[in-house]
């Protein structure tokens, strides 16, 4: 009888072991190589010129990165990270811009969004001391759209903010990320076109501060196309949004359109509906009015100008000034 409890019992002390190892290996698997999820923006006293910067070489030092990546038009960066980095090792991100002091970024590895502010090179900095600046001033957007029954008597524009602060854990009952870890916040703004007029192709961006950690709640048009309201999310740093969308009158046909860019610092926002054509915009260096055209890839003499196509075939243009211009 002892004999056979002593095996019974060597049975169940295995069977243990078994479970934990089988949960610790479980474990590991779910978890697997890291990959780090971030976004590049503009270094600013004003959360609202901190614009996402495009095409940042990112790179982790000491070879712990699998591959180096870059950022898209909105800032975001992916960085998988090598299969023997674990979790809490301290490292150096690497961030590299032609237009940016380069900057080494000290963090630990984790599933933390990792967000890295730029500073800009100064773009004025010439041997002469008295640097000749291009004012660009009075500038606006023109396009065309085909209709033969409304037309467009101007565009409603309007920015807002969502504050938030990153890398707080969420609690019960406040507005969270998408997957419930971090505390987010929510913001709204709303547009009226105004007695006798109605929106149409209402569209709002994310334009500042960490862009690829927001979300766009809900985008409500009123049953009679007055009135537009949307609301967004932010679970990292404060975010500025921008809400556009063409006023259209029933009484006059025109097919062609105007709006305004936002101008923040020395970058200009705008958006572009699906249904634009020969789009260009209107400008006045230095006292003079010129008409430039936007091909594709929106090459301009004074701008360094970022597209983004949208899922609903619109456009995002984000444009900073070369060196050598200034807005007034």
């Amino acid at each position: 009888m002892t004999r056979g409890w002593k095996i019974a019992t060597g049975a169940v002390a295995l069977a243990v072991l078994g479970g934990v190892w089988a949960a610790l290996v479980a474990r590991h698997s779910r978890k697997g190589p890291i990959t780090l999820m971030g976004a590049v923006i503009r270094q600013d006293a004003d959360t609202g010129q901190e614009s996402p910067i495009a095409d940042v070489g990112i790179n982790a030092a000491n070879g712990l990165a699998a591959a180096s990546t870059q950022s898209d038009f909105s800032g975001f960066f992916r960085l998988p990270l090598r299969p023997e980095v674990r979790r809490g090792r301290a490292i150096t991100l690497q961030f590299r811009h032609p237009g940016y002091q380069p900057l080494d970024l000290h963090v630990l590895a984790g599933d933390e969004l990792y967000i890295a502010r730029l500073t800009p090179r100064n773009p004025e900095a010439k041997a002469s001391p008295a640097p000749v600046s291009v004012v660009v001033s009075d500038v606006l957007v023109r396009y065309s759209v085909e209709s033969n029954t409304v037309v467009s008597i101007g565009t409603g524009v309007k920015t807002f903010q969502v504050v938030n602060t990153a890398n707080v854990p969420c609690v019960r009952d406040s507005p969270c990320s998408p997957d419930g870890k971090w505390k987010a916040g929510v913001g709204s703004a709303s547009l009226d076109a105004g007695a006798g007029n109605v929106f149409g192709n209402p569209r709002v961006y994310c334009i500042a501060g960490p862009c690829p950690f927001t979300k766009i709640n809900s985008e409500e048009l009123s049953q009679d196309g007055r009135t537009v309201k949307v609301t967004a999310r932010a679970w990292s740093d404060t975010a500025t949004f921008l809400l556009q969308a063409e006023v259209f009158h029933s009484a006059v046909s025109n097919t062609v359109r105007v709006s305004y860019p936002v101008i923040f610092g020395r970058a200009l926002n705008f958006s572009l509906p699906a249904a634009a054509q020969g789009p260009s915009l209107d400008a006045t260096l230095s006292g003079v009015p010129i008409v430039f055209p936007l091909p594709p890839n929106a090459l301009l003499s004074w701008a360094d100008c970022k597209v983004s196509l949208e899922k609903d075939r619109s456009k995002l243009y984000r444009c900073e000034l070369k060196p050598g211009y200034r807005f007034p």
